[in-house]
């Protein structure tokens, strides 16, 4: 994913969390707050496991994100892994983040029939 579309600051991570909805499934929460550009913050905390294993959810799911950065509303984006994305397979994070996102209500007309 593009450099862009990261969420890197503290304030904005801090500003989602106060002001963003949030909904959430088995190993994944996210967090929506309306604004003008799209960008996309992952969270993923050390209980989830040692840094090579929390690198690699996040780079799973900025991969997962990523088919859907033309599809979904502008606005601010953290998505929170909870303990057992860890032994969550590819597939069933992309099913998780369709899933958030399609009940988050993000996703505009043009992939909502898929």
């Amino acid at each position: 994913m593009e450099r862009r579309y990261r969420l890197q600051k503290n304030k904005a991570f801090q500003y989602v969390y106060h002001r963003g909805r949030s909904v959430a499934c088995r190993d994944l929460v996210m967090l929506y707050a309306r604004g003008r550009s799209l960008q996309v913050g992952f969270s993923v905390s050390k209980k989830v496991g040692n840094a090579v294993t929390r690198n690699r959810i996040k780079r799973r799911l900025r991969e997962c994100f990523r088919p859907y950065l033309g599809d979904v509303k502008n606005g601010l984006y953290v998505v929170v892994a909870r303990p057992s994305a860890a032994e969550a397979t590819f597939q069933s994070l992309q099913k998780d983040m369709r899933y958030l996102l399609k009940k988050q209500g993000v996703l505009t007309e043009g992939n909502r029939a898929e």
